[in-house]
């Protein structure tokens, strides 16, 4: 298994996913308490090896993951998804193409 990240780092990382997701208010949202005390609760001190700490380490490395890779698929599925019927030279924009010209002036093309 790779390094997880720091318990800190994987905090700070859920909870600017909840803040992208509830908005200004998310401090008042129920998930921002639950993870804060999740995260409170699975410290771990210098005396003793915790596995559940390192359990929860990686739940919280997988749910970081889930929650970034779902604002990216929202994000991508509202720009490429279809919003009926659009022309040629709008597709090829949206995905960073142009389409060609016809050299010489024929009187066709725009």
């Amino acid at each position: 298994m790779a390094a997880l990240s720091s318990p800190l780092r994987l905090c700070r990382g859920i909870l600017r996913e909840i803040r992208a997701i509830k908005g200004p208010e998310y401090k008042q949202s129920l998930a921002y308490n639950y993870v804060l005390d999740q995260f409170r609760k699975n410290q771990i001190t210098g005396e003793r090896y915790c596995r559940a700490q390192e359990e929860a380490l990686h739940a919280s490395h997988s749910y970081l993951c889930l929650l970034t890779s779902t604002r990216q698929h929202l994000a991508l599925y509202d720009i490429y998804h279809g919003k009926g019927q659009r022309d040629t030279e709008e597709m090829a924009g949206i995905v960073g193409l142009r389409l060609p010209t016809q050299p010489g002036g024929k009187g066709w093309e725009k």
